[in-house]
């Protein structure tokens, strides 16, 4: 009894392909990549559209992401400061004070 293969066996076996698992795509550094993060809707109109515009991210280089986020940065601080302005109810009259 040999321990050897058989030469048909051998040679089926160096013909038969490995099997290969799914490459994933090859990225290049210096083109953009979207991010995808999940932005949830806020209700507030002027804040989901300042959430909406740091999309515009994702389609450019690093370099410039600074100004998206500034940019998002002064429309949600202004949203905010539009809050503060608003008028709320009318403020109480002072209470009377009668002076003799």
């Amino acid at each position: 009894m040999s321990d050897s293969v058989p030469e048909a066996e051998a040679r089926a076996e160096a013909a038969a392909p490995e099997p290969q698992t799914p490459a994933e795509p090859e990225q290049d550094p210096a083109v953009p990549a979207p991010l995808d993060v999940e932005r949830t809707s806020t209700g507030n109109a002027e804040v989901d559209a300042q959430l909406e515009r740091l999309a515009d991210a994702d389609h450019l280089a690093t370099d410039g992401h600074v100004e998206v986020y500034e940019d998002v940065h002064r429309g949600l601080r202004d949203a905010l400061t539009a809050l503060d302005a608003r008028p709320g109810p009318p403020a109480p009259p002072p209470p009377y004070q009668h002076r003799s």
